[in-house]
Parts: structure tokens; sequence; C-alpha cells
């Protein structure tokens, strides 16, 4: 994470606030991230279709694929563009049937292994948390019980019907009694929408995708510019948020 980024927000916590992951990412690869951070409390993760506590390992909150949409996917499987690869999570691991460039870098980013199921149809349908296709060009999909969002340009993730960052973010905020008008969100791109709106204050990185940018309430530096940063000294000067 950026320097100050990461110091803002330990200041913040300091200060009696509370700092949440809210990711695309699965619990290995949300971790170093929530480590470096020094956290022990909720992590919102696979765009919002878990809840966890990394600490402990307690989910508080988890949605899967419909079985049906599961069956649907595996013929999209079938005629995906070349360059397109899929990548199903489920039970905590991320599976994968190809070893193709774009996994592998895929998978180096994250920092996970893709493990091989032996084939699609051995993966238990009620399991799968979500499912991505990584690549280019990506597929328009419109799979019932699912939605879809962009975490990335060459990441579309398909993902339980109203499993949004922004739907988990209510969950946790109401369930921890925080007023919605309390909570403070920064993100980057389209999968970032639906909790960015949720937040009392909804902010946009500056070089973040033109969608956010244009929904967001402020726009921030640029990510390696300590857009984290700003956010946490925009909060403070609001006083919306403990000194």
């Amino acid at each position: 994470m950026v320097p100050a980024g990461r110091d803002a927000l330990r200041r913040f916590r300091a200060a009696g606030g509370e700092v949440v992951i809210a990711t695309g990412r699965m619990e290995r690869s949300a971790r170093r991230y929530y480590d470096e951070l020094g956290l022990d409390g909720p992590a919102i993760l696979y765009n919002g279709a878990r809840t966890a506590d990394l600490a402990t390992g307690d989910v508080l909150r988890s949605r899967h694929l419909p079985a049906d949409a599961w069956t649907t996917l595996l013929g999209v499987f079938e005629g995906l563009p070349e360059g397109v690869r899929p990548v199903a999570f489920a039970d905590g691991e991320a599976w994968a049937v190809d070893d193709a460039p774009v996994l592998r870098d895929y998978a180096r980013r994250d920092g996970i292994t893709l493990r091989h199921p032996g084939g699609w149809h051995a993966l238990r349908p009620e399991r799968i948390t979500k499912c991505m296709l990584i690549g280019d060009p990506l597929p328009a999909l419109q799979v019932a019980g699912t939605v879809t969002t962009l975490s990335e340009a060459t990441y579309l993730e398909v993902l339980p019907e109203g499993a949004t960052k922004g739907t988990a973010l209510r969950a946790l905020a109401a369930a921890r009694g925080v007023p919605l008008e309390e909570v403070a969100a920064i993100g980057d791109n389209p999968n970032d929408l639906d909790m960015i709106d949720a937040a009392g204050l909804g902010a946009a990185v500056g070089d973040g995708h033109p969608d956010v940018r244009a929904a967001a309430d402020v726009v921030t530096a640029a990510c390696a510019d300590g857009a984290v940063a700003d956010l946490v000294e925009l909060a403070f000067r609001r006083n919306a948020w403990p000194r």
C-alpha cells in the first residue's frame, strides 16, 4: 500500500475509526493488506459475496451462485473467445482448468494458487461463491440469479444476485449499528459504484474509471499519489469521524 495511505489509516484507527477492506479478492489474497494495516475486524470479500473476519476465520455473511446459474455458466465456458479464460471460487480456493498466460498473470498479481478441480463438473454447484472471466474480449453476460461487474478492464466478475460491495457495506453497517452517514468509502473501478453510493462520503481516486469519478461525492489524488490519505484528511476536516 502507498505509505501515505497506510499511515493515514493508522492515524484514523488510533483516533477511534474503523477500517474495513472491501475487495473482489478472496481471503488469501486480501490477507496481506489486512496484515499490513494491522486490522482485526471484518473484511468485505469477493466483491460483497462474503464478509469475514480474517483474523478468526469467522464468516459473517456469505452468498453463493444459484446451481442453475452455474450450469448456465458451464455452457458459456465452452464458447468463450480464445483470449478469455474462467476462474471459479469455491470453499476458499480458486479453481481453473486451463494453464493460460492470462491466468498465470492473474494468480501472480493476486498472490494465489489456481487449483485444478479435475474438471468443472467436479465442483459442487452450491458451494461456488463467484466466477471470473479473465481476458479480452470479454463477453456480455446475462445469467439468471447473478449480477456482473468489472473489477478491471479485463476482469468480468459473475456474482450471486444482490452481492455487491454496497450491499455488504449496508449489511455490515446495520449489524454494527453504524449510520451510513458516518461511513466513507473510496474506489476506482465499476465494482465500487454501489459502495460509493451507499457511503455517506463516497470518493473516487483521481485515476479511477470515468464512471466512478462521475458518481463520487469527491475525487481525490491518483492512487499512487495518496488517494486514501486525501480521503482520511477530508473525513477529519468534515468532523464526521473521531479525531
